[in-house]
Order: C-alpha cells, then structure tokens, then sequence
C-alpha cells in the first residue's frame, strides 16, 4: 500500500476568520494522584484561538500531553509546566492555557472517641491556567459538616423551662427526682434541629509545590468543629451530640470561623467561600458568603 500524508484540516485556513477565548475537551477521564490519594478524576483541558485565520487547534496535542500527569503526584509546578507544554505545542495558535481537574479525594478520618475510623470524600477542583499575565492555579474543595441553629436552641431550652416548672409546681425539689425526669422523654420534650451542612472554599495557591488539600480541609474542619462523621459507635454519637450542642452557629458564624482561618493559612493569595445550612426547618437553604482579594 502507498504511504500517504495524512491531511491535517486544523492547519488550514478558514474563511470564518476571528478568535475564540477558550477550545479543548470536557469530560477527560484520568487517573491522577493526590493528598496520598489515586483519584478518578475529570479534566477538562483548553487553550484560547487568538489566530484569525485558523480553522482550530490541535485537540490530541492537549489530550497527549496529559499522560504527564499519570504518573506522579500533582504539584503546582507540574501542572504549571503542563500548560507551558500546551501553549509550546500550539504556538502562533494560542496565548492562553486552561486545565481544571476535578473528583473526589479520599482522606481516612478516626471516630470521635471509639477506635473506629472509615473513609470520607472531599470533593475538589484545580483550576490552573496560564496567560501572558502569568501563571495562575485555584483549589475548590466542598468539605461537609453539621450546625446546630442557635435560635431553635434557644426556643428548645425554654420549652424544658416550663415544662420543669409545671411538673414539679407541688413536688419537692431533690437532686434524685431531678435526675430521674431529666432521663424522661418529658424532661427534655424539645430539641434544636440540626441540618447536614458544606463549606465550598475556593483559594488561590501561591508558595511551595504542594497541593495542601489535605492541610485545607483539617483547617475547615478544625474551624467548624463538627464534621461530619464516618463509623462510629454510640459513644461517638454522644461525643458528635455534645459538640453539637456546644457550637451553636448560624450560617453567618461558620462564614466568619472560615473567612478568619483562611486569612492565616500560609501559601494562598485569596480566597472565596460559601457555606450553606440545608435547613431542616425550612424548604431552602440558608447561605452566608465571603471573599478576599479575590
């Protein structure tokens, strides 16, 4: 059979002449390693057309490049390098380089008091891109954990107050008979509700190599005090109760705990956050936000 050249139509031109800010693939599958973690993870990999004249870019350029990433763990410095590789392979073509990586990473988590443990997702993205303006690399990270309503508290105790008062109008006061209703149904007729909450935080990484995902989410989680929890025994359900009951927080008192750990951490820029109570009162959700130098 006679060799032929293979006709490669992205190098022609075209009479539909402009630019495009962003051309490339959604939906990569790819194995990536990360926080000590193997992860099946999603790419979505791109580069901007500035040639009026092209007809487009060269898709498994960007697609072959990613094989880099197989093989060991990401760092800034990869993932920067890998974008310096997409620009090299499309010169003339593009100025603008753009990856986002995304899935869940798996971090072990100990039971609050039993010798328990058991594996927690964390959903993340990396947003990287590089420009003329330099190189420029975000983390996202959804990290999920319970709030206790102040003002359900509040009612809840007063609730106990008149009840307390209406049983015992004409019977003496003992610290027997206080214990034996307090062990009652009756003695603690009212509860505070409780909602399964996440805080969505979004930095952008400056610094060392590492990724800190792992460092982010011990932050979030230390700030907000109740995570989420993976086995436990009833021993840990009654520590996870008592810390409930002691950190009380509307949605705009976990904004705040986060907005001021975020501000300490070391080797980011900026960053923005959203944590919301999916309310168990209420049909919506209660949302609080904050940013800086974002």
């Amino acid at each position: 059979m006679t060799a032929l050249t293979l006709p490669d139509v992205a190098q022609q031109t075209t009479r539909l002449s402009g630019t495009l800010s962003w051309v490339g693939m959604e939906g990569i599958a790819l194995p990536v390693q990360l926080a000590g973690s193997h992860v099946n993870a999603r790419l979505s990999a791109g580069v901007s057309l500035e040639a009026t004249e092209a007809r487009g870019i060269h898709m498994s350029r960007l697609y072959t490049a990613l094989d880099a990433l197989e093989h060991q763990p990401l760092t800034i410095t990869s993932l920067q390098r890998l974008l310096a590789v997409f620009l090299e392979s499309h010169q003339g073509l593009s100025e603008h380089a753009y990856l986002d990586i995304s899935g869940d990473v798996l971090l072990k988590r100990d039971a609050l008091i039993s010798p328990l443990s058991g594996w927690k997702g964390y959903p993340f993205t990396l947003r990287g891109q590089l420009t003329p303006s330099g190189f420029q690399l975000e983390l996202e990270v959804a990290v999920g954990y319970s709030s206790t309503c102040p003002c359900s508290a509040a009612l809840a105790r007063q609730l106990i107050q008149q009840a307390f008062a209406e049983d015992f109008d004409d019977i003496p006061l003992t610290k027997q008979t206080v214990l034996a209703w307090l062990g009652t149904e009756e003695g603690i007729l009212a509860t505070p509700h409780s909602q399964r909450s996440v805080a969505h935080c979004s930095v952008r990484l400056t610094g060392n190599d590492d990724i800190p995902l792992a460092s982010l989410v011990e932050r979030i989680e230390e700030a907000l005090g109740t995570a989420l929890q993976t086995a436990v025994k009833r021993i840990d359900e009654q520590a996870f109760a008592l810390a409930n009951g002691q950190n009380l927080m509307f949605c705009e008192d976990a904004a705040k705990r986060l907005d001021r750990t975020l501000r300490k951490m070391p080797d980011i820029s900026g960053f923005k956050l959203k944590v919301v109570h999916a309310e168990s009162l209420h049909a919506h959700d209660a949302v609080a936000r904050s940013e800086w130098q974002w």
